[in-house]
């Protein structure tokens, strides 16, 4: 367990990230659209005529934005603490 945060690759954190996210993000787009139409969608958001392979494209594409910048805060609120310096007690110093 001599292995600290600095010895994992850069490639291995972003793929840490991005490898969950993009699984979550295609089972959220599968769970969304099948309540939702996405040419409803873009109707009602009044963005006109696009197809449903356009929204289920931007749809999954916004899920995975979504699930990989949560998957990295994760990986940011994970770094250690600077640790407390420790209170020295008096019988430790004689």
């Amino acid at each position: 367990m001599s292995e600290t945060r600095q010895d994992i690759p850069t490639i291995q954190k972003f793929i840490a990230v991005l490898w969950p996210s993009f699984l979550t993000s295609g089972a959220a787009t599968i769970l969304f659209f099948t309540a939702f139409d996405p040419q409803e969608l873009a109707m009602l958001g009044g963005y006109g005529d696009i197809s449903r392979m356009a929204g289920y494209t931007l749809g999954f594409f916004l899920f995975w934005l979504l699930t990989a910048s949560t998957c990295a805060l994760t990986c940011y609120f994970q770094k250690p603490c600077t640790p407390p310096a420790t209170p020295r007690h008096p019988a430790e110093e004689s």
